[in-house]
């Protein structure tokens, strides 16, 4: 399938990929590919992120524009991880480009730069109050969705035969992990090295339940929306709290773009993640949870000036929106196995992953009802975006169940919930392994 394929002729003159003319992108493109099948694609960086950026690019696009996928599926970024996958399985990118981009994902840890900027930027750039606030009144409602689809998943898994361990790892805490860059992604290497297992063989155990729950969210969404026309008791129509005023609105860091402070949330971005490793050689809990611990407490204390947090989330912002793409492609290159992903589909996998969702509904929405929440919102924000892809999957979710006020308590599930899945992974961890 071709971009031109899905849209109409006439527009091509005016169509744009990443902002660029598509006669120009191609340009570059084919520049780029023909050096890659020519086999004299640069080593290092300076090769494997133009290779990346374009085949995200193509991929994102496609799967924004292909229906079922753009639908229930999340659109381009499960096509991107999916598609760069089956170019390696099937051999299709030359041999030496695929050792290129791995060796970056892995060697030159490139994987580990998207996520210092994406947990440094998304914390810091989160309103004080809102964070502190969050963490007392709405955490709880996370706290009853992961914990309700976790033990609805473990038994579940025990009563089928999957096993009540390997439902949770493998199933339940990758779905509530809060998204694939921030949740699968960290995920699997805190797996892999508590483990003692390759991090590409937990990441191909993942993305098959990430994808699979964010499409079962979406739909979830829904029905909860039709629930709440029936039973308009259980719903606010869009109003989270019985007392809305309780909490105050999200407020991003709407300054303008200031590369010295980019350069700025560079510097904290990796400086906290040195800070987890520093950490993490003298308390016995991953690198990961310790420089979110780090970043969370910096933020709720104040202890920065506003302007760097902004410079935080200005570069968090640029790394997202430029390579988030470029990144899944190194996800779908070196870290999924699609062999090993097609072996994981079976009705058992697909029952447990129904069933993890609908625990999130139940667990969210029983612990808003406790906090003074409507259930049905409660049960979309606290348990369906917390089910579903991060950002990608909290506008399909909300867009289904026709609550897109929510989004500023859905961003509150996909950053803080996500980052609290890592750290309790690592605790879940330590008491079942």
């Amino acid at each position: 399938m071709t971009t031109a394929a899905v849209m109409p002729v006439q527009g091509l003159r005016d169509y744009k990929i990443m902002g660029i003319p598509l006669s120009f992108f191609l340009a570059l493109t084919a520049v780029v590919f023909m050096a890659a099948y020519l086999q004299v694609l640069p080593k290092g960086m300076v090769g494997a992120l133009p290779l990346m950026i374009a085949l995200g690019a193509i991929f994102n696009e496609i799967g924004d524009r292909t229906p079922g996928i753009k639908d229930y599926l999340g659109g381009g970024p499960i096509l991107i991880i999916f598609g760069s996958a089956a170019l390696v399985t099937y051999g299709v990118l030359p041999q030496p480009s695929v050792k290129i981009m791995t060796s970056f994902m892995k060697s030159e840890s490139f994987l580990s730069f998207y996520i210092a900027a994406l947990i440094t930027g998304s914390i810091l750039g989160m309103d004080r109050k809102l964070l502190i606030r969050a963490s007392v009144r709405y955490l709880p409602v996370i706290l009853g969705g992961v914990g309700v689809a976790i033990l609805m998943a473990g038994t579940a898994g025990m009563l089928m035969g999957y096993g009540f361990k390997e439902a949770i790892l493998y199933i339940a805490i990758p779905i509530m992990g809060g998204g694939m860059g921030a949740g699968a992604v960290p995920l699997s290497q805190i797996f892999g090295s508590t483990l003692n297992l390759d991090t590409a063989s937990m990441m191909s155990r993942m993305v098959p339940a990430l994808a699979l729950g964010n499409a079962f969210a979406i739909i979830a969404a829904g029905l909860l929306n039709k629930i709440g026309k029936g039973r308009p008791s259980l719903t606010g129509n869009g109003t989270l709290m019985k007392n809305q005023d309780a909490v105050s609105e999200e407020k991003e860091a709407d300054m303008d773009v200031d590369y010295q402070l980019m350069g700025i949330g560079l510097l904290m971005a990796t400086t906290f993640f040195v800070l987890g490793k520093l950490l993490g050689s003298f308390i016995p809990l991953h690198s990961y949870a310790l420089m979110i611990i780090s970043v969370a407490a910096v933020k709720a204390l104040g202890l920065l000036p506003r302007k760097y947090e902004i410079g935080a989330f200005q570069w968090f912002r640029f790394v997202m929106v430029s390579l988030t793409p470029a990144l899944l492609v190194g996800i779908g290159v070196a870290y999924t196995n699609l062999n090993q992903v097609i072996d994981a589909f079976s009705i058992q996998y697909v029952v447990l992953v129904a069933v993890t969702v609908i625990g999130s509904i139940i667990g969210s929405g029983i612990m808003g009802s406790f906090m003074g929440f409507y259930p049905i919102e409660a049960a979309i924000t606290g348990g369906l975006c917390m089910a579903n892809m991060g950002g990608t999957g909290d506008v399909a979710v909300l867009s289904a169940s026709k609550r897109m006020e929510l989004m500023p308590f859905a961003q509150i599930s996909s950053r803080i919930g996500g980052a609290f899945m890592l750290i309790l992974a690592t605790a879940i961890l330590k008491l079942i392994v």
